[in-house]
């Protein structure tokens, strides 16, 4: 789909009375989102909204959340979704580098010096910029291991690229809906809106209710392992019949129960410098993370992925300008270890998560793997743990229905990892780690086992 006007206002004009958004249970046509966002837009630019300005959202998921994102776009503003959890400290480190005018705070109605506050107010009006598909439409917040997030900077052709890609590979119709399950503030939540908006199909959003309530007549979901887990177990009926899982391993066990209930998996390897999904696959239980989608490039320079795409960034976004992503040769060097073998990628894992117990490098994302295996464990993360013997030795972090039993693990693991490898410790994830989206930071991980194990 090639748009000629804002992709919504496209499909008011193809389709004005098909369903095409689900707020609770409140449905929206394409005319009456378009309304919506009108008075919305409108009532941002008579509170000084301009095109081109910078515009905080602190807003967690829920119904006024996309109207004000959609509506601020319309603007012409460049966005920056925050997680309502990030601390203040943090905040006022990190705003004064985004050279950003104004603030909508959908949590608290916060106050942030330099920056105009606005409020949700619908006027009368169609307020509209005009269509640039290569204007900055977004900042989107970077989980870096060290220091200040970085905010990369996203044009509208490049969120539509990353849809049409991953709809090259998951079928969705305009008669499917996709539920909005992932917050906006990660670029995984971005991208089920632009695919909803690319295939002019429906999308839900539901607050704060129960997997399975959420789900209620979506088609499509992006979903942790875990989460897909619990909704079979408990064996509601659902509509699904596609979810895109990330985050963790996939066991073979869980795609084919999936199956069972007629619901199809796919997984894949996505950054956020990337507008989301670079390769993916129908699941199959194989540790490779499938192909590249359609308008993505990849080389492996000394073992490490280097990538380029038409979602790619225009850059990092600091004092004002655009910092680039590109190396020296034209690629954007991505700090993954990977292998490709008939075409298929495989993440070896992070070179800034190997560590060294005794002089043998050990590659967390490998031993996890292997771990993720074992039929009670739905996730797994291997942390170094400081060791003055061996300098730094593997403890496993494990995400399951009952506490981790250390003595039944250890003798599960000991024909299937290298002694090197075999976590000293098994403890169970913290439930305050599990919060807040699709990624757990292993940074924070590694932190918590430190001061639990003093």
């Amino acid at each position: 789909m090639i748009f000629s006007d804002w992709p919504w206002r496209e499909w008011r004009k193809l389709r004005p009375d098909a369903p095409a958004l689900r707020l609770n249970d409140d449905t929206l046509t394409w005319q009456t989102l378009c309304a919506r966002i009108d008075a919305l837009a409108s009532g941002f630019a008579a509170q000084g909204v301009q095109e081109g300005e910078g515009v905080m959202l602190r807003a967690s998921n829920h119904p006024a959340a996309l109207l004000t994102w959609l509506a601020l776009l319309q603007c012409g503003a460049r966005v920056l979704p925050v997680n309502p959890q990030l601390p203040a400290a943090l905040l006022d480190q990190l705003l004064p580098t985004l050279t950003l005018q104004h603030a909508v705070d959908l949590e608290n109605d916060g106050h942030f010096p330099g920056l105009n506050r606005l409020h949700m107010r619908a006027l009368k009006g169609d307020e509209a910029a005009q269509w640039q598909p290569q204007r900055l439409a977004s900042m989107t917040l970077t989980s870096g291991s060290t220091g200040l997030p970085k905010a990369a900077v996203h044009t509208f052709a490049a969120h539509l690229a990353s849809a049409q890609g991953v709809l090259a590979m998951i079928p969705f119709t305009s008669d499917d809906d996709w539920l909005l399950s992932l917050p906006m503030y990660h670029v995984s939540g971005q991208g089920i809106v632009w695919r909803w908006l690319f295939a002019g199909a429906r999308l839900t959003v539901r607050v704060k209710q129960p997997l399975a309530q959420a789900l209620a007549g979506c088609t499509h979901a992006s979903l942790v392992p875990t989460q897909l887990w619990r909704l079979l177990e408990n064996d509601a009926p659902v509509a699904l019949k596609a979810v895109l899982l990330g985050g963790a391993a996939i066991p073979v066990e869980l795609t084919q129960r999936a199956s069972e209930r007629g619901i199809r998996s796919w997984c894949g390897y996505g950054l956020t410098e990337f507008a989301s999904t670079v390769c993916a696959k129908e699941a199959d239980g194989l540790a490779d993370v499938g192909t590249l989608l359609p308008g993505r490039e990849m080389r492996l320079e000394d073992g490490e992925v280097w990538l380029r795409a038409s979602s790619m960034a225009e850059g990092y976004w600091r004092d004002g300008k655009l910092h680039p992503l590109l190396n020296a040769h034209g690629w954007f060097a991505t700090r993954d270890r990977g292998e490709l073998r008939d075409g298929r990628l495989t993440i070896i894992g992070r070179l800034d998560n190997l560590f060294f117990s005794g002089g043998e490098g050990i590659q967390p994302e490998e031993v996890e793997r292997v771990i993720a295996a074992h039929p009670q464990v739905r996730q797994v993360f291997i942390v170094p743990v400081a060791d003055r013997e061996f300098g730094q030795r593997p403890v496993a972090v494990v995400d399951s229905d009952v506490p981790p039993d250390e003595q039944q693990l250890s003798r599960w693991v000991q024909d299937k990892l290298a002694r090197y490898q075999q976590p000293v410790r098994w403890v169970a994830l913290p439930g305050e780690l599990h919060a807040g989206g699709i990624k757990i930071s292993r940074r924070a991980l590694q932190e918590w086992v430190a001061q639990r194990l003093q």
